[in-house]
């Protein structure tokens, strides 16, 4: 039996995808703006910049008060065909994504995609990445509250605890590029790692920033639980009495 001393703290990382692995952002504000103009309507950057983060049922309200006189549902559907048909013509790394992945997978350490996309556009992504890094995948389309409600993240780490009932949301590390993604992993209890993209994010205590996940590794996400955590219990907890 591993004593307190070697028991893993960092026991999973959950993963935004759009703005976080990928840089698809532009892909959807690519789709935003030619369905809004495809109605007669404009559609600014600013109000482009409003969606990064949400969930697909609010940005589609959004786009219905822009002028797009579509049903949710068809909203949703049509930038998302979009999206996809982009990545199928190159699925755009964000800097160090990759690079983690690798490292976390062969340190055997679990992840789980946590994103507001829905299924078909991340299974199309995850099919493209050369590992299966994912255990598995909550998208969009499988809560009823998207970011920055915690729903998502509290299901991935009920999800975890199915194989790992001592899990809580401390030994996991949320990684997200957005103020609505940031909220919902700090409102999960999952140790929160923010990396600004396309919206600068406000300064916040309860979660870390990172520019970049260039050249940042499992180790420092370790650390990061450490601290949450605090000091380990002593080896003599977990011996056996005779």
């Amino acid at each position: 039996m591993e004593s307190a001393a070697t028991l893993p703290l960092l026991k999973a990382v959950l993963w935004d995808m759009d703005g976080t692995i990928v840089d698809t952002e532009p892909y959807w504000i690519e789709a935003e703006h030619k369905l809004v103009e495809a109605y007669g309507g404009t559609w600014s950057h600013e109000q482009a910049m409003q969606l990064v983060g949400q969930s697909l049922v609010h940005s589609a309200g959004i786009l219905q008060r822009a002028g797009v006189r579509l049903e949710i549902r068809e909203i949703i559907d049509t930038l998302t065909g979009q999206v996809i048909s982009r990545v199928r013509e190159n699925v755009p790394w964000r800097p160090g994504a990759r690079e983690l992945l690798d490292e976390l997978f062969n340190a055997g350490v679990r992840c789980a995609l946590v994103t507001m996309s829905e299924a078909p556009l991340a299974r199309e992504i995850v099919a493209s990445f050369p590992r299966p890094y994912f255990e598995f995948l909550v998208t969009g389309d499988t809560v009823t509250q998207g970011k920055p409600h915690p729903e998502a993240y509290l299901k991935a780490v009920d999800l975890l605890k199915q194989q790992d009932p001592e899990l809580t949301a401390d030994h996991c590390v949320a990684l997200e590029d957005s103020e609505p993604g940031a909220a919902a992993a700090v409102a999960s209890g999952a140790v929160t790692v923010a990396i600004p993209h396309i919206v600068p994010l406000p300064e916040d205590t309860r979660r870390t920033t990172w520019d970049t996940l260039a050249d940042r590794t499992v180790a420092e996400l370790e650390e990061l639980v450490r601290l949450r955590l605090g000091p380990r219990e002593p080896a003599a907890t977990f011996e056996n009495v005779n």
